[in-house]
């Protein structure tokens, strides 16, 4: 392709015309250079491929490139499927709506077989995939070319991506902080153009913590839009998607994934539309409620605040009510409910793996904080854990009743802007973690008990250069509002040309 025809495509409608992406490589593709394909979000990438303007190997063999580069500075991927992935394009790709499009797997609960999935921790350092994941499999279908793991902690049990077993995930936009967590090592990925669009996992938060820290759109799913199967060892507070630079990538692979899989029960109500179409229309007036005090009662950032304000500023020019409230949820009932819950999940997720090793875990096997965690929490009863769940439903059909009256709610995602590496850690001291872990999910974690769905937007960065995201909810189920809204801010202040300055 001369240049000129290249200019041409870039400029296409099928491409986000963005300027100044920071940087450039010499790509191992021959035809396709890291300037160009960082311009480009899945779809358009997609398009390209199909067009054949640039083929799926040289759009893979990029992203390669660029994690090559970059890896050893940001350690975002814990698993290399390169020769998996050139093999899967050379055998021909399903058609689908991200043909060619590079992906990475979160290494938490995502099961590709014959791959390993360590879970971010030592215990399950060789544990080999017997089975697909469902979500995986439609992955695959829509076309994606999973070409690696990236990092998580260990069970994704904090808000950063650090563990033992492969050690710091680092920001793009400043090395000496954390990316967030647990989908840390997905989100530090996609910031630092490896790739457009990454998978991700949500039981607390670990969707839209790492979105906000990296600069990027994060959608956490209703409850039941996403299948787990066929084998789920994630709590039921936890459901699966991705983070992205652009809103509609993340709109279109809710459309891939979305819908029950044989056995499910538990099933969110289906779209009037796909979720794309919905990314591309401007929503109704919406009444928003303005939540700028953490259900955890601790002072947030400035920044943070300035951030919603901002935002809730920018949503009143688009022509939609706001109106600032408090949450109605006591936080001692709240996190006496929440904590037992997730506990439930993680020492189900050690006593099956001591099952199939046929051995008791060790302290050994586990970053202290978990191990700690473990045994307060390994004999805790059956009527702790229901009377947990019954006022969880309690507090979610308390905030159902809030938003009769308020369409969606928007808040900061974070008290903080992005911490320094070592602050969340899981291998410290318990009072010196937990001074700084009360707060990093204070505003997330309660639409993983509720259910609804959330996202967080990067509208905002602080003088030092660090993103600072916001955080807006729906009704259970309204997705598809969601998508709204969100394409309506972006047209309205773009965020895709916001990229690190990582060499």
């Amino acid at each position: 392709m001369s240049e000129m025809n290249r200019r041409d495509v870039l400029k296409s409608g099928l491409a986000l015309a963005v300027a100044g992406a920071s940087g450039q490589l010499a790509s191992a593709a021959k035809g396709l250079s890291f300037e160009d394909y960082r311009r480009l979000d899945g779809l358009a990438l997609a398009t390209h491929v199909r067009r054949g303007d640039f083929t799926a190997l040289e759009v893979l063999e990029t992203a390669i490139a660029r994690a090559e580069a970059v890896n050893p500075k940001i350690n975002c991927l814990v698993e290399k499927l390169y020769d998996r992935a050139r093999a899967s394009v050379r055998a021909g790709l399903p058609e689908g709506p991200f043909t060619g499009v590079p992906f990475l797997l979160k290494d938490l609960g995502m099961m590709l077989e014959g791959t390993v999935t360590t879970e971010g921790s030592r215990f399950f350092r060789d544990a080999v995939a017997n089975h697909t994941s469902t979500v995986v499999e439609r992955y695959q279908q829509a076309g994606l070319v999973i070409f690696g793991k990236s990092a998580s902690p260990e069970f994704g049990g904090t808000g950063t991506t650090e563990s033992i077993l492969f050690g710091d995930t680092r920001n793009p936009w400043d090395l000496e902080h954390s990316a967030g967590g647990s989908s840390g090592g997905s989100a530090a990925a996609v910031a630092a153009g490896i790739l457009p669009i990454a998978n991700a996992t949500d039981g607390g938060g670990s969707i839209r913590i790492p979105a906000s820290a990296c600069g990027l759109f994060g959608m956490k799913p209703s409850r039941g839009r996403v299948p787990h199967g066929p084998v789920a060892l994630s709590s039921v507070m936890s459901v699966t998607h991705a983070v992205s630079r652009s809103v509609r990538d993340s709109a279109a692979l809710l459309d891939a994934t979305h819908g029950a899989e044989p056995g499910q029960t538990l099933i969110a109500p289906g779209p009037a539309q796909s979720f794309l179409e919905a990314s591309r229309q401007a929503p109704r007036p919406l009444r928003i409620g303005l939540v700028t005090t953490p259900i955890t009662q601790t002072p947030v950032h400035p920044e943070c605040l300035a951030a919603t304000r901002k935002a809730a500023k920018l949503c009143e020019d688009l022509g939609h009510s706001i109106e600032e409230i408090q949450l109605p949820v006591d936080p001692r009932e709240y996190f006496g409910a929440f904590g037992p819950v997730i506990a439930a999940s993680t020492v189900h997720r050690i006593q099956s793996r001591e099952r199939e090793l046929g051995r008791k875990v060790t302290e050994n096997d586990l970053e202290p904080l978990i191990w700690e965690r473990y045994q307060a929490d390994k004999d805790n009863s059956a009527a702790l854990y229901y009377r947990a769940q019954r006022t969880l439903e309690q507090i979610t059909r308390e905030i159902a009743l809030l938003q009769q009256r308020f369409d969606v709610l928007l808040s900061p995602t974070l008290t903080k802007p992005p911490v320094e590496i070592g602050k969340l850690s899981l291998n410290q001291d318990k009072a010196a973690y937990e001074r700084e872990a009360i707060s990093v999910s204070a505003f997330t974690s309660l639409y993983n008990s509720t259910g609804q769905p959330a996202m967080s937007l990067p509208l905002h960065w602080t003088a030092e250069g660090l993103p600072v995201g916001v955080m807006f909810a729906g009704r259970y189920g309204e997705e598809a509002l969601l998508y709204q809204l969100a394409g309506q801010v972006e047209q309205a202040s773009p965020w895709f040309e916001q990229v690190p300055e990582l060499l």
